[in-house]
């Protein structure tokens, strides 16, 4: 069951009902390095009346069929950061670490949906952070109590975040809506298991659960969608950023496959991407790109979410690998990877909507000169894939079993990096030379001090 209710407002506030949660400006400048403001100033906008959505209760009846398938948010002043020197090249880098006293553990790590913020869930609360320039713009603490996922919207006020850690702030069963102007929640999904996971959209809700994935629209939490899944422990789900369209990616209905639903056409496509269970994937802004990887971790696939072609396949290297993150550049010419061996890759994507990997045209070549192909073609099919694969172009060392997460800055050939230690890092690679990325800045994001 999913229900919403809106807690009620202070004793000091007079009550007033409307009919929907008043919607962000969906209007704000993605790129400013501020939090804009983003709701109406209606000084008593809550709270609605409880919308009980029990008769919603996911059965086969309710399904999509498959074939139709702020002025910053906090008045608080940015905190300075806490630089830490570069590390030798000897050594991957490491940030300074946390008092034994003031430890936090952090729960959660997510980029907001332009990269350029990311929100923090810790075993105290959560906070937000811009990534460049690097500076904490705000912090909320629960006295003790976590926050395991935090999910934003852009650079609104609006925020859904579920409790996690040993002392949740809230039922792990619940996504909670924040606002922070009020700085406090003005509604409530509740569903009967954990939730796993929440994507936003301007326009949508996603909710993950285990084996389900619900779709709300956000102006009045209405349930359009409702999928089953694979079991989805790590909560794998993406949505499409790009107005006009909305595609949502997730693990289908078998071992290897993933899901892709185009709502604007009313269409669902299923791509058997891997033998083995799907570990991670991105989907490109726009919502034309995918990248996969399984739960071996040596190859990331590339496909056209339009009609399932294969576009591309790159590989991280030979051994198997928890892989953590995967994020497509902006532009959609590079593609990020993370993953428990330490090591952060770009490759270079040569992929071309209207071409397949096998079909696209390649660069004119002196015909008498020596290729690797030409010395091997004598055992063509005899060698493994391994001898001609696609390598990354430029990598970024860290330590190994670190959780790190990636994403692309809005410098050029830039990459920050996030690990659940604390860490981030802002690289710059070279596209044409490639090799060791060069590190810009590194911080501890948790040694910012206290409001």
């Amino acid at each position: 069951m999913a229900a919403l209710s809106i807690p009620p407002p202070p004793p000091s506030s007079t009550t007033s009902s409307v009919a929907s949660i008043p919607w962000p400006n969906p209007v704000a400048d993605p790129d400013s390095s501020s939090l804009a403001p983003s709701l109406a100033d209606d000084p008593n906008p809550f709270p609605p009346p409880v919308v009980d959505h029990a008769e919603e209760e996911p059965h086969a009846g309710n399904s999509m069929k498959d074939d139709e398938s702020s002025e910053d948010l906090a008045s608080a002043a940015p905190l300075p950061p806490h630089p830490v020197p570069a590390a030798s090249s000897s050594s991957p880098p490491r940030v300074a670490e946390s008092d034994a006293a003031d430890a936090i553990s952090v729960l959660h790590l997510s980029f907001n949906q332009d990269h350029g913020c990311f929100a923090v869930g810790t075993d105290r609360g959560f906070r937000i952070y811009n990534c460049d320039p690097f500076r904490e713009i705000f912090r909320r603490d629960f006295d003790g109590r976590g926050i395991g996922v935090v999910e934003m919207l852009f650079r609104c006020n609006i925020l859904a975040v579920i409790g996690g850690g040993p002392n949740p702030n809230y039922p792990p069963t619940k996504v909670m809506i924040w606002d922070d102007h009020q700085s406090r929640c003005i509604g409530e999904l509740s569903f009967r298991s954990e939730v796993r996971a929440v994507r936003l959209r301007r326009d949508k809700i996603i909710v993950v659960l285990d084996n389900k994935i619900f779709v709300y629209n956000f102006a009045d939490l209405k349930l359009m969608h409702q999928i089953e899944t694979v079991p989805n422990p790590k909560g794998l789900c993406a949505v499409s950023q790009q107005q006009g369209s909305l595609v949502l990616v997730c693990p289908g209905g078998q071992k290897g496959q993933v899901r892709v639903e185009h709502y604007g056409a009313r269409r669902t496509k299923f791509i058997m991407a891997h033998d083995s269970r799907i570990a991670c994937f991105a989907l490109s802004q726009d919502g034309r790109l995918i990248a996969t990887s399984s739960s071996k971790g040596t190859l990331i696939r590339i496909f056209s979410t339009i009609d399932g072609t294969l576009l591309q396949e790159v590989r991280r290297g030979a051994d198997r690998a928890e892989i953590y993150s995967l994020a497509f550049s902006s532009d959609m010419q590079w593609l990020a990877v993370s993953s428990d061996k330490g090591t952060v890759h770009v490759f270079s994507l040569k992929v071309n909507l209207g071409l397949t990997a096998n079909d696209k045209p390649r660069p004119a070549s002196d015909p008498n000169a020596p290729t690797q192909s030409s010395h091997l073609s004598f055992i063509k099919g005899v060698l493994p894939k391994y001898f001609h694969s696609e390598w990354s172009v430029a990598q970024f060392r860290l330590h190994e079993n670190t959780q790190y997460i990636v994403a692309f800055g809005h410098q050029k050939n830039t990459v920050v990096i996030l690990g659940m230690d604390g860490s981030f890092f802002r690289c710059q690679f070279d596209p044409v030379a490639g090799g060791e990325m060069t590190q810009l800045v590194c911080y501890n994001f948790l040694k910012s001090e206290s409001f």
